[in-house]
């Protein structure tokens, strides 16, 4: 008996530290969110007011008016929403065609080609912002849209024909081969049966794509010149002054920021959990 309610207050023990660790873990991770929200409430006086308040006592939306009636800096979120929608929608096709390639085809230098892919991932950006600067520039994409897409296409096509492989690897051949039996060809088989199928690890894919393009700095700051090309990441940037830094617009921008990203997730949480799941299972 004794060991039985030892046993008892031992997990009830470990339970109580678990959720002690998560509780702190989530504080420690959304309390910097919580203040960046507070503060666009605010003014900038009051935002280096001592002691720091995370309530405001004058709540107020000036910051958001002064965003969303700004045309430059509402360009920069139609910047932002074209550039990571396309790279979005270029990148969930081409990585399925590959994905399906890779999964269901045997051709010269599949392990070669394999190996690249993953190789690509384990290289930081950084080391490659010069390169493709020059290819940028001799290519005279400079400052356009064209170079943005280009570009993050590099970054996120790599993650999503390994996702896109891992996820078709889970699906029967047979499934293929009943399509082709009815009289439809392999394309038939994809789009029409394994596209649908596929839907969870499509999604998670697409997320993390748009999520990638959506934040991107280094480059979007590189390969664009004039304001109207600029993004969101380079516009609160922008909003550093030389003498004077707009505090309140910044963190205003940076919320109207995250929420496309949220607000995606929160629609598609289950396909994204489904799809990151799935697609590791096998593969």
């Amino acid at each position: 008996m004794n060991n039985v309610l030892s046993k008892q207050a031992k997990t009830g023990i470990a339970r109580i530290l678990v959720m002690s660790g998560l509780l702190l873990g989530a504080v420690y991770a959304g309390f910097p969110v919580l203040w960046m929200a507070a503060s666009s409430f605010k003014s900038n006086p009051e935002i280096f007011a001592y002691p720091p308040r995370l309530i405001t006592e004058s709540f107020s939306v000036s910051a958001y008016k002064v965003v969303l009636t700004n045309p430059e800096k509402v360009r920069f979120f139609l910047n932002s929403y074209l550039v990571s929608t396309l790279v979005t929608i270029f990148t969930l096709i081409a990585g399925i065609l590959a994905g399906y390639s890779f999964s269901r085809y045997e051709f010269a230098f599949k392990r070669p080609l394999n190996m690249i892919i993953i190789s690509i991932q384990a290289v930081p950006p950084i080391t490659l912002l010069i390169p493709y600067f020059g290819l940028i520039v001799a290519l005279k994409l400079y400052n356009t849209y064209a170079a943005l897409i280009l570009t993050y296409m590099v970054f996120t096509l790599p993650y999503a024909i390994i996702m896109m492989t891992g996820y078709f690897n889970t699906l029967p051949k047979e499934l293929d081969e009943a399509v082709m039996i009815d009289g439809g060809n392999r394309l038939i088989a994809l789009w029409r049966v394994l596209v649908p199928i596929s839907l969870p690890g499509i999604v998670a894919t697409g997320i993390y794509t748009f999520m990638l393009a959506w934040n991107e700095f280094l480059f979007a700051l590189t390969l664009t010149k004039t304001t109207d090309m600029r993004t969101v990441p380079v516009g609160i940037q922008m909003l550093m002054g030389q003498h004077s830094y707009e505090w309140n617009e910044m963190m205003a921008m940076s919320v109207l920021g995250c929420l496309p990203v949220l607000i995606l997730y929160l629609f598609f949480q289950r396909y994204f959990m489904a799809g990151m799941t799935a697609g590791s299972v096998k593969g």
